[in-house]
């Protein structure tokens, strides 16, 4: 993050401010920080250069946000947990840079239980009402569609797509470049490439193609995934077989040591 100025030694005149925005004394403000009207910036909160704060967005702390993160009116960034077991303990937000959060996003600190740190990365896209519960890690450039709701102790890896009205179980863990259709309830993990949508059930029904054309995947690398997502879900194959398969026939891929190893370690059983 940039060099940090303390509100009362300058960051006011180097910051744009607007008078009837309330800032504690306590915040941390770099070069460049937009505050609008009416938004909030609460005690031990640190913004990092060019973040901007619409009016009436929140910031409570303690929370430390990098550098050209946006933040749209009536989102609140920070607060506590949403947890019957936080008892007023002081845990963190740690988000990176170049964050959008839309109107009515929330996103939660951790809890002492949880280990005391809800952490965001970078280029991040939270749509309207979205929600990020204690504890949870979201990688880099992921998307959550309006009213997407993350429980606490999720894990979100790199380029995820979370599709609006869905929700994700404590604990469970969505892997890299896998798309959730709209209105999914994800109460296992999702496992990387993957796109996954409930309709009578939740299942797997197949490689997230689109996603990972757009994302710059070639054709052969995108049928070495389709091919282990054969065997994975269309042979008469259990799972064991499917990655013992997967082994012998696909070795070499890091897309499918990769799937492999997710599936592997998946605490939670698997979206098939």
């Amino acid at each position: 993050m940039s060099e940090i100025l303390q509100r009362g030694s300058g960051a006011q005149q180097m910051s744009d401010i607007d008078p009837r925005a309330v800032v504690s004394g306590r915040a941390q403000l770099a070069a460049g920080v937009r505050i609008g009207a009416y938004a909030i910036v609460g005690d031990d909160v640190e913004l990092g250069e060019g973040t901007i704060l619409h009016p009436h967005a929140v910031v409570h702390g303690p929370a430390r946000l990098g550098g050209a993160n946006v933040l749209h009116p009536f989102c609140v960034v920070g607060g506590d947990p949403q947890d019957l077991k936080y008892n007023g303990e002081t845990t963190r937000l740690e988000v990176g840079n170049a964050n959008v959060f839309r109107e009515g996003v929330t996103v939660n600190r951790g809890t002492g239980q949880g280990g005391g740190l809800t952490r965001i990365g970078n280029d991040n896209f939270f749509m309207t009402d979205a929600h990020v519960a204690h504890d949870c890690v979201v990688g880099n450039r992921t998307i959550f569609a309006n009213s997407a709701t993350l429980a606490g102790h999720v894990v979100v890896a790199d380029h995820a797509t979370i599709g609006a009205f869905s929700a994700v179980h404590q604990f469970c863990r969505v892997g890299r470049f896998a798309y959730i259709g709209g209105y999914t309830v994800v109460t296992q993990d999702v496992p990387p490439f993957s796109s996954v949508v409930t309709e009578r059930d939740t299942r797997c029904y197949g490689v997230n193609t689109v996603g990972l054309e757009r994302r710059g995947f070639d054709q052969e690398r995108v049928r070495t995934i389709e091919s282990a997502y054969r065997l994975l879900l269309r042979s008469k194959l259990n799972t064991t077989q499917a990655l013992d398969q997967m082994r012998a026939t696909l070795d070499g891929s890091p897309d499918v040591a990769e799937l492999i190893a997710f599936i592997e370690s998946a605490a939670r059983g698997l979206v098939k």
